[in-house]
């Protein structure tokens, strides 16, 4: 098996199609096409269903092209490392980031360097699910909570505290709750993305950290509505700073027990463990950390 074949196939993968990844090596498609079959036939599985509109990965296609990309970025780090590249940002990062900070400080920090290194493309998405970096393909993950799993590197970047927020008009009608446990008798507004935790809300004691469970009739899994839902008055959050911190400065929320709120979570750059990670990847990751700490008070009081 030639691992130019793994490396073009790891392309077609990357590129979503034969004529982009033909293009890119200055071959044609039917030369691109033969290579592919001659990999499946020396393999003995289909990797790949293709039609006239798209490419379809199989099972088999998804656990080679992990290993694929592999051998492809191993060959590109011993090119740069004999020819004195190095240092030279090229290729395609694919990555999923959070919600909010996606659209607090990643899309920024993200497209920055991308302008930095002109050879360099990154596909990021924002979603607040934990996916699997391998079977999908992701070369970075940024995530809030350390993910369980001994393949992957993460990176702790910074830690994000929660608060318990109102308006001053919700305080002003139901009023202000004197301690934790008497925020069962107001409407707590839920954040339902969470694995756990909607329905608990943790604080501190001298004793040790408690869990309040809490009723409401409002719940979204999306932290923007969350946030114009206690904005307008409609109940008391339990969410991430950095969301509200804004209106906290402005007054537009309340924080209430300051000093009583048990949640603070990680938030970890998590990539594939290699021996030896793209130096793209470990740069990306210096650049959003750094972003991330010129913000820090937006995450940790």
């Amino acid at each position: 098996m030639l691992a130019n074949d793994l490396i073009l196939f790891s392309q077609v993968i990357e590129l979503g199609s034969f004529s982009k990844a033909a293009e890119v090596n200055n071959l044609t498609n039917s030369v691109v096409s033969k290579r592919i079959a001659r990999l499946e036939k020396e393999l003995g599985v289909q990797l790949l269903y293709r039609t006239t509109r798209k490419l379809t990965v199989t099972e088999a296609g998804s656990i080679l092209a992990a290993r694929a990309k592999q051998v492809e970025q191993a060959t590109t780090e011993a090119i740069h490392a004999v020819s004195g590249l190095g240092e030279k940002i090229t290729g395609h990062i694919k990555m999923s980031v959070p919600t909010i900070s996606g659209d607090l400080l990643l899309a920024e920090s993200v497209a920055q360097f991308c302008n930095q290194h002109p050879g360099l493309t990154v596909d990021m998405s924002m979603d607040n699910r934990f996916v699997d970096l391998i079977n999908e393909g992701y070369d970075l993950v940024i995530r809030t909570g350390l993910l369980e799993d001994s393949s992957l590197i993460a990176k702790h970047i910074i830690d994000s505290q929660w608060v318990v927020c109102a308006s001053p008009n919700y305080i002003k009608q139901y009023g202000k709750p004197p301690t934790p446990k008497a925020l069962q008798q107001h409407n707590c507004l839920k954040y339902s993305y969470q694995t756990s935790g909607a329905n608990e809300w943790e604080f501190k004691s001298d004793t040790g950290n408690y869990f309040v469970r809490i009723e409401g009739a409002f719940s979204t899994n999306n932290a923007s509505a969350l946030r114009k839902a206690v904005l307008a008055g409609h109940g008391i959050a339990y969410v991430p700073r950095c969301l509200v911190y804004p209106d906290l400065v402005s007054g537009e929320l309340v924080e209430l027990f300051p000093k009583l709120v048990g949640k603070t979570l990680g938030v970890y750059a998590v990539y594939p463990f290699t021996k030896h990670p793209p130096n793209k990847i470990k740069l990306l990751v210096e650049h959003i950390k750094q972003a991330y700490l010129n913000m820090s008070h937006y995450f940790v009081g």
